[in-house]
């Protein structure tokens, strides 16, 4: 069974975590690493063989045109990650299209195809802000990777379903964050900081127990993520650095014992095998 591998492409400085004390306008005196940490990731999915879906930032891309390009041609899934790395309650419908268009049209020029997946920064699909799906599945897009089924005190749907479906009423289909299932309650295993706290034979563990059920699941890592170099930012609550650098310097490791450990492909690959076949 092939399970989608996911990399959610951004800078260090632009995580919400950091966003009460790094505006967005500060953005640009931060210094860039993003091309230097997803180049590393390419060359080790080179190096194993496997395909990935990169959700890309737009700003990202108006900067960096050429990693773009570099993602797609090393046979890679271009997904959008929106524009500007903004919550989507921080936003209205209005504001919230004409975010997520501009990426789009962006990655779209860069690449010169179809951008047909979607994922929310900071998962921030909840359950009052559902209407935003109306807007992806009007500007074009076939699915979204955004929905996570877990209590948590910035994202999540606890109730909502858990494995890849069409949407109702829609013809979109949902990939949500894959989660482990103890009695009534379902935990985060599959990637980010989760990966980074836990030790790597829980997630294993947990992931391997999703397999055994015939269902796949999504791992998701930022490229920042596997670099132990990543910028500390001081001024940061306590609790925001914690999760941003846990385990930031064993992750590269881990990350590579797990592209050896499960089969990975695209979003888009994934959701063939399942039936829920998407196209442009």
């Amino acid at each position: 069974m092939k399970h989608a591998l996911t990399i959610d492409v951004e800078e260090y400085f632009q995580i919400h975590a950091f966003s009460c004390v790094i505006p967005t306008g500060s953005w640009d005196s931060y210094p860039s690493a993003v091309e230097i940490n997803t180049e590393r990731i390419l060359d080790l999915l080179d190096e194993q063989g496997v395909s990935a879906t990169f959700f890309c930032l737009g700003w990202i891309a108006e900067r960096n045109r050429e990693l773009i390009r570099s993602i797609h041609k090393r046979g890679h899934e271009v997904a959008c990650h929106g524009h500007m790395h903004q919550v989507i309650s921080n936003q209205d419908p209005a504001a919230f299209r004409e975010d997520v268009a501009r990426a789009k049209d962006i990655l779209e020029d860069c690449i010169g195809r179809s951008v047909i997946g979607y994922r929310a920064p900071t998962y921030s699909i909840t359950s009052r802000t559902l209407w935003a799906l109306d807007i992806l599945e009007d500007l074009g897009f076939r699915y979204d990777s955004s929905i996570f089924p877990i209590y948590h005190d910035n994202y999540g749907i606890p109730d909502a379903p858990r494995i890849p479906h069409r949407l109702r009423h829609s013809s979109m289909v949902e990939f949500p964050i894959s989660t482990f299932r103890i009695g009534s309650v379902n935990l985060p295993v599959s990637g980010g900081g989760y990966f980074r706290l836990l030790p790597y034979f829980v997630t294993r563990s947990a992931l391997r127990s999703i397999q055994r059920l015939g269902q796949p699941f999504v791992f998701y890592i930022h490229p920042w993520e596997l670099n132990p170099e990543t910028p500390r930012i001081t001024e940061a609550p306590a609790l925001s650095r914690f999760r941003t650098y846990i385990g930031i310097n064993r992750s590269f490791s881990r990350f590579r014992r797990l592209l050896q450990d499960f089969d990975f492909t695209t979003v888009h690959e994934v959701l063939k095998d399942c039936g829920l076949a998407v196209a442009a």
